[in-house]
């Protein structure tokens, strides 16, 4: 993303509004450090991320997980047999 400064932000104003309505957000700083960041009104501030099956197909879950470790439980709340 193109981080500006005040100055030149002051000097190209329209220009960069265009930019950033037609997609292409910018940052204005002030001495280096970064102080706003402009977007366009109807587009999203920041990608979603979609998390749901994220890891689709790089783990598995048995057939039998919620029968594993069936007897350490037991033995647990009921002690030995």
């Amino acid at each position: 993303m193109k981080s500006v400064n005040i100055h030149e932000a002051k000097t190209h104003l329209s220009k960069l509004v265009e930019q950033a309505a037609h997609g292409e957000p910018f940052i204005i700083a002030k001495a280096g450090k970064p102080m706003v960041k402009v977007v366009a009104i109807d587009s999203p501030t920041e990608k979603k991320v979609q998390r749901m099956g994220f890891m689709k197909g790089k783990i598995s879950i048995p057939d039998n997980f919620d029968r594993i470790f069936e007897k350490e439980i037991e033995r647990m709340f009921y002690g030995e047999e």
